[in-house]
């Protein structure tokens, strides 16, 4: 089982390039950055988990050029977007911004995206929140055909263009995975239908640990015609406990998560010694 680590990158936390060393140098598999254009002041949806929005989420910066430096100081990490926020970001341009950073990065770049949850946020970038899950879709299919078609077309009822050329295409085919993120069973059957994954918070309001239902996620897989091999599961907000991943691994779970906070070297290093222990142990 793979770990991997995401960090806001902010300008008082680690820089990216330094944390993409300290993790490459540990052994962790992967790096991943999430996403927040803006925080509006007034806001009617609360963040998922509940409590005050950490201020963390208004400093964040983007998540395309900070895993590019992360990239130019590693050479084996694995650089995942978590997430990037699809119905906030133009198609055409997000398509090329992936394959850039799939490019430079010698295809290491992991496309984890989600629909957003801040109504506000998504609302400011011109998209009706009640349509947002059928823009993410069409917005993600339009991307698959400029990665993979040498004259691209796409006519949905949200992205419309004609054939075009545009470059570069990725290094990894037929593009890098997309690893849909998103509670049970909603981010699930969105993961089935366009993804190349399914990346679920460990913890959610409405259930206690996203272990238990994923039974019921591969039953869905196998329901609608798809090899479970095609739809990976990356669980996000591990915890630093052997038993919790042990338990992981024995099923099946490609990939955790640790959740990291927007801190300095000397707060973050000794958490990730001991990540680095506790992975030998786990095996």
């Amino acid at each position: 089982m793979k770990i991997g680590a995401a960090m806001f990158f902010t300008d008082y936390s680690m820089a990216p390039d330094e944390l993409a060393r300290a993790l490459e140098e540990r052994g962790f598999e992967s790096l991943w950055a999430p996403e927040h254009s803006h925080i509006p002041l007034v806001r009617q949806v609360s963040h998922p988990s509940g409590g005050e929005l950490p201020k963390m989420y208004y400093d964040v910066m983007d998540p395309f050029v900070t895993l590019t430096a992360a990239a130019m100081a590693t050479t084996t990490l694995r650089l995942g977007t978590g997430i990037c926020l699809v119905v906030q970001r133009d198609p055409i341009q997000t398509a090329k911004s992936v394959a850039s950073l799939d490019r430079i990065s010698g295809g290491r770049f992991l496309f984890g995206v989600g629909n957003g949850w801040n109504r506000e946020e998504i609302e400011n970038h011109g998209t009706a929140f009640a349509t947002r899950h059928k823009l993410a879709r069409e917005r993600i299919e339009a991307m698959q055909a400029i990665w993979t078609q040498t004259k691209p077309e796409y006519h949905g009822e949200f992205v419309d263009f004609a054939p075009m050329m545009t470059w570069p295409k990725p290094v990894q085919k037929p593009h890098p995975p997309i690893i849909v993120g998103g509670a049970f069973p909603w981010g699930a059957r969105r993961a089935i239908r366009y993804g190349n994954g399914w990346m679920p918070h460990r913890v959610r309001q409405h259930y206690a640990d996203v272990a238990a239902l994923i039974p019921h996620f591969r039953q869905m897989v196998e329901e609608a015609g798809r090899p479970l091999a095609d739809l990976p599961i990356t669980i996000w907000g591990a915890k630093e406990d052997r038993g919790a991943l042990l338990a992981d691994r024995d099923l099946g779970v490609e990939r955790v998560v640790v959740s990291l906070d927007a801190a300095k070297r000397d707060a973050i290093l000794p958490e990730l010694d001991r990540w680095a222990a506790l992975a030998r142990l786990v095996g």
